[in-house]
């Protein structure tokens, strides 16, 4: 494949950690070891488990740095360990038992070399579900691209949308980001790029390079595993949405949040945590009470500032108090007794970060006269209780000219997210027109077009609309053929009695499946 990348361009640090997987290790490492490019130090930890120094030794390969260590310790110290030695402009991540394609590097390296500004970059994977032997073989059952999702901040924020096995980042970002968390054990691979976000774009390359393997049943992956205990899982998740890398942030503003309570009791504790459980966006709270209330404080959240105040300031004054302290871009004002759920904040503050408007600010949707509740901008609020000291917050704000409303349901984060659920919905009641229309509208309206257009073609032929699906499955192939779009062209070709170009579309399927065009064996 010709992707203009020289032999001897930077070094690629290639890291592959492998825990008691000696049987798929070769294959893993293999892939990396044939790679189309070349000049790569290839990283290969042993985390404790099976021996596997036969298993590295018989590739004979220079470029590989086996370290043998026996202590089991953890993928996020495994990975540490390495990038302790790794010396790479770049640094790319593969399980012991996926694999790459023999364009893999290249492709991501081509890309941040001479295609973008971004730092980061991710292509697609097949999914490939099998089934495991008893012997531990796997037999391949498919191949289907579940994820290929478009970069957006936003959404990466609430969750991972690139897979590690397809990313490849400057190694120098992690003197910004630091390195993986050692105190989890559990979406580690969100963990990173989560911070990977706050200093750079992520540029989506829309092709397919490897593979992560999902047997179906039981499985051992640690992601797995480890979502078994919702408590642990939970805290991993609280743990990784609270981290905030050190300023400055280039791609991020920062919020946040003042707390107003007259004082601490039991409804402005349940509120604190409440707010800790269900916010995403990066904040830190700002807590103005007198000092004899903040003593009293115990509550083991993080991203906590305490802003002592008079016990008799109003509440706009503790409120001026606290925003002279803070650090956000954004400034939400909550009481305490404030209903908090999912995107509590979020939806109105994703309105404001892309309102256009000069002076306006959000109500929270659950935001009432009693708990009245806003997200505005830092320089608008401080304007505000600048020149109308004497006024509520509310009030403050109006007089300085600033525009209160409500997002409207366009302005809603996540559109694409809904839209999805609304057609797997019509999908699951067998309305697959509908979800076929649906599919349309979302891939005419959003990003992620192939993805979509596949899951169109299928619902098309679902609905009996062969032609349809011939005519995306047909556009779909000659773009970036995968399994499913080769399968569905071929049995809209066989229905058209056109039998010569079902079977070679078959057949290309099939190749796939068995990694002919792809792989080296």
């Amino acid at each position: 494949m010709g992707n203009g990348v020289k032999k001897s361009g930077p070094l690629v640090s290639v890291l592959l950690p492998t825990y008691n997987r000696r049987r798929y290790l070769p294959v893993a490492l293999a892939s990396v070891v044939r790679q189309d490019y070349d000049n790569l130090e290839i990283f290969v930890i042993r985390d404790g488990g099976d021996d596997v120094s036969s298993v590295v030794d018989s590739f004979d390969d220079t470029r590989i740095v086996f370290i043998n260590r026996q202590e089991n310790r953890g993928i996020p110290f495994t990975l540490n360990e390495a990038l302790a030695q790794a010396k790479g402009k770049y640094v790319c991540y593969l399980g012991d038992d996926d694999l790459y394609y023999p364009h893999h590097i290249s492709t991501l390296l081509n890309t941040l070399e001479n295609q973008t500004d971004c730092q980061v970059a991710y292509s697609d994977l097949y999914r490939t579900y099998c089934r495991i032997a008893p012997d531990g073989s796997r037999e391949v059952l498919s191949k289907v691209v579940e994820i290929s999702r478009d970069f957006d901040r936003f959404v990466m924020l609430y969750f991972n949308h690139t897979l590690h096995v397809s990313l490849m980042h400057r190694r120098d970002l992690l003197e910004k980001t630091g390195l993986y968390n050692e105190n989890l054990n559990v979406l580690i691979d969100w963990d990173l790029t989560r911070r990977l976000i706050f200093f750079s774009d992520f540029h989506h390359v829309h092709e397919i390079t490897g593979e992560f393997y999902s047997p179906v049943g039981e499985s051992d992956r640690v992601s797995v595993q480890r979502r078994k205990d919702k408590d642990e899982y939970l805290r991993n998740v609280m743990t990784i949405r609270t981290t905030r890398p050190a300023k400055p942030w280039s791609k991020i503003k920062d919020m946040s949040v003042i707390f107003t309570t007259d004082r601490l009791n039991g409804q402005a504790a349940k509120t604190l945590i409440s707010i800790w459980r269900h916010t995403f966006y990066p904040y830190q709270l700002y807590l103005p009470l007198p000092q004899a209330d903040l003593d009293k404080l115990n509550i083991d959240m993080p991203n906590i500032i305490t802003v002592p105040v008079d016990s008799a300031a109003s509440q706009s004054q503790r409120v001026g108090a606290a925003l002279a302290k803070c650090d956000g871009d954004y400034i939400a004002v909550v009481p305490a007794g404030f209903p908090v759920s999912d995107f509590w904040v979020e939806d109105s503050l994703y309105a404001l970060i892309n309102s256009s408007a000069g002076r306006e600010g959000f109500e929270l949707e659950a935001s009432t006269d009693e708990l009245w509740a806003v997200v505005v901008k830092k320089d608008d609020l401080e304007y505000a209780l600048k020149s109308f000291p004497d006024l509520s917050i509310r009030e403050s704000l109006i007089a300085a000219g600033v525009v209160i409303r409500r997002l409207l349901p366009e302005e809603i984060p996540f559109q694409f997210d809904q839209l999805l659920i609304e057609a797997r919905l019509a999908e699951k009641d067998g309305n697959w027109a509908e979800a076929a229309r649906i599919f349309e509208y979302i891939a005419e309206h959003y990003q992620n077009e192939l993805l979509i257009k596949t899951l169109a073609a299928k619902a098309f032929f679902k609905a009996g609309d062969y032609t349809k699906a011939a005519q995306i499955s047909c556009s779909l192939n000659q773009q970036r053929p995968t399994v499913d779009t080769l399968l569905l062209e071929a049995k809209t070709s066989r229905l058209k009695k056109n039998f010569n170009s079902a079977i070679e579309l078959l057949e290309r399927a099939e190749r796939t499946l068995e990694g002919k065009d792809e792989l080296w064996t």
